[in-house]
């Protein structure tokens, strides 16, 4: 799904996965679930590309929901995948986590835990080399990406800026729709290790002044990075 010019989408609001497109190449940011890799196919090649376009493949987070098709992509294409080096362990599946659930609606979690199933989810293949990265480093990928320390869902988690597509990818740092209570809207997201923390790091994307705010799971927010952030706070008291 095209969002911008150099900006297209794959998944939906359960889990997402984004795309730079520029004449260098692609960037890819997060990795969803295995079962997106025909996904991630299909919109290269309505593009005129292929998966060997791809340079480089940006985590925002080492949670499995994140990593679905990153090995796939770096072993066999030979993509580098980065990823903060306080969540390099978790993606080559060295430390596990066990997250609180919090409230939860059954219809909604339901209808995550589905389609987690349907797209792969219950078979995670981690990774088993990473490219570290640590906050202000500008990746010499298509796009020119930008790390952001955004520590608080998980050790490493960060957010992604690329100036060319005005956006600013966010993994888990919010979301636009709670997997397990289905309620739409910029708000804190689930599964965070520290929700204080990941509050307070808000503040490293509000002043971006991107128009788009793209999270890991949720709809597309368009509203800029201020207001997405005003309003998670306000969900988050």
């Amino acid at each position: 799904m095209k969002l911008g010019q150099h900006l297209h989408r794959i998944g939906n609001d359960i889990v997402a996965v984004y795309l730079v497109v520029t004449d260098e190449g692609v960037t890819v940011v997060d990795a969803g679930l295995a079962g997106h890799w025909g996904e991630l196919t299909a919109e290269l090649a309505a593009l005129g590309r292929t998966p060997d376009d791809i340079r480089g493949l940006v985590l925002t987070h080492g949670d499995t929901d994140h990593i679905g098709f990153a090995e796939r992509l770096r072993r066999d294409h030979g993509v580098p995948v980065y990823v903060h080096a306080a969540d390099a362990a978790r993606a080559r599946g060295e430390v596990k986590t066990k997250p609180e659930w919090g409230h939860a609606k059954v219809g909604a979690t339901a209808g995550f835990l589905w389609y987690a199933a349907r797209k792969g989810g219950l078979r995670t293949t981690y990774l088993t080399e990473v490219a570290e990265v640590a906050d202000g480093d500008v990746l010499d990928l298509p796009g020119s990406p930008r790390i952001v320390g955004m520590p608080g869902h998980s050790p490493g988690s960060i957010a992604v800026h690329v100036p060319v597509a005005d956006a600013v990818f966010v993994g888990d740092g919010l979301t636009t729709r709670h997997v397990l209570t289905g309620q739409h809207g910029p708000q804190p997201a689930p599964f965070t290790d520290e929700p204080a923390q990941a509050l307070a790091s808000l503040d490293r994307i509000a002043e971006l002044g991107a128009t788009w705010v793209l999270p890991g799971h949720g709809t597309p927010w368009n509203g800029g990075t201020q207001e997405a952030v005003r309003q998670v706070r306000a969900a988050g008291h």
